[in-house]
């Protein structure tokens, strides 16, 4: 079991963050075989390209660098903000200076396919970082680039989610919401059936938490220079694996807000943006908006940025009138 020590001041410096580099690395391993496997459709998809990389760049030697528990730190640098971009990442990843990289590099390529003369060459460079950047940053546009701005809205929405469970029911019930073997025990946070055990101090550095698109169950870092680190699944992945959402249907709703209201209402199980809505209810930006205004101003929602987003959820009284309607559609009047 691993614990973090975790102190109120703790709490009022932990904080969120994005990282593209991060869900790159999880997308790499999972079509190298390394993590969980990909959904059959992205796999199918993807796949061809990723093969294609791994012969015709220096992909290889990058994922010559992860373990089944771990990878460098250089090519997965700690985020910054939610506003954190590829472009930040990569530019951080290029500007790692050759001894560290050497240090992580005697560390983690220690596997057989570090062995392969291809990939030794490429580690034992001087020209290491730049050749190893060069096809993350081609794996980067060619596999994920495509798909981010859909998988960035997913996490963007997941933070914007969970602030709003902070405010509502605090950092202890945001904490354990993260996954099933996250608990709160007397002052720490502890995760049953992880790898790694022992305890974490945060000494007042508060804790890192980055929602993930990819990673498998749940992830730490627990060594400079990333700070204390929690990356856990994101809400809202179901539709990005192919698996079904269902809707309620509106309904009585209906009757009392408006059809297209009733659908944006019901929708908004999570926070989304008026783009993604649109997109998802196959609806007109202009009237998604016009519907999201009249629906603020009656205290049915509430909305925030997050990064480049302004992300809409349901209030309380939003919630209350859902669950109302939902107590009623298990009802049968004779």
């Amino acid at each position: 079991m691993l614990r973090f020590e975790v102190s109120v001041e703790d709490l009022l410096r932990s904080r969120f963050a994005l990282s593209p580099a991060m869900d790159l690395c999880f997308l790499l391993r999972s079509l190298a075989g390394q993590d969980r496997p990909l959904p059959r459709a992205w796999a199918t998809r993807l796949m061809p390209a990723f093969q294609r990389l791994c012969r015709e760049t220096e992909l290889n030697a990058a994922l010559a660098l992860h373990t089944t528990q771990s990878g460098p730190n250089f090519v997965a640098p700690p985020p910054r903000g939610l506003n954190q971009t590829w472009a930040d990442d990569l530019a951080m990843i290029r500007a790692t200076p050759l001894e560290a990289a050497r240090h992580e590099i005697a560390t983690n390529a220690t596997g057989p396919s570090a062995r392969d003369p291809r990939v030794r060459a490429v580690l034992d460079s001087t020209d290491a970082v730049s050749r190893i950047a060069e096809a993350m940053d081609q794996a980067w546009h060619e596999l994920l680039a495509p798909d981010w701005p859909q998988l960035r809205a997913i996490c963007e929405r997941d933070v914007v989610h969970r602030v709003g469970v902070i405010g509502e029911h605090g950092w202890v019930t945001t904490i354990e919401s993260l996954h099933p073997s996250i608990a709160w025990q007397v002052g720490g946070i502890e995760i049953g059936h992880f790898p790694q055990v022992g305890t974490v101090r945060l000494a007042g550095d508060g804790l890192l938490l980055i929602p993930s698109v990819f990673v498998a169950n749940i992830a730490a870092h627990l060594e400079d220079p990333w700070p204390r680190t929690l990356i856990y699944r994101a809400r809202g992945t179901a539709g990005l694996w192919g698996e079904q959402e269902t809707v309620p249907r509106p309904d009585a709703l209906t009757a009392l807000i408006g059809r297209s209201r009733a659908r944006l209402l019901l929708a908004l199980d999570a926070p989304a943006s008026t783009s993604h809505l649109a997109r998802s209810l196959a609806m007109a930006p202009g009237a998604v908006g016009d519907h999201l205004a009249i629906l603020r101003g009656a205290g049915l929602l509430v909305r925030a940025r997050s990064g480049r987003s302004v992300l809409y959820r349901r209030t309380p009284l939003g919630e209350a009138l859902v669950a109302v309607r939902a107590e009623g559609s298990d009802q049968h009047c004779f």
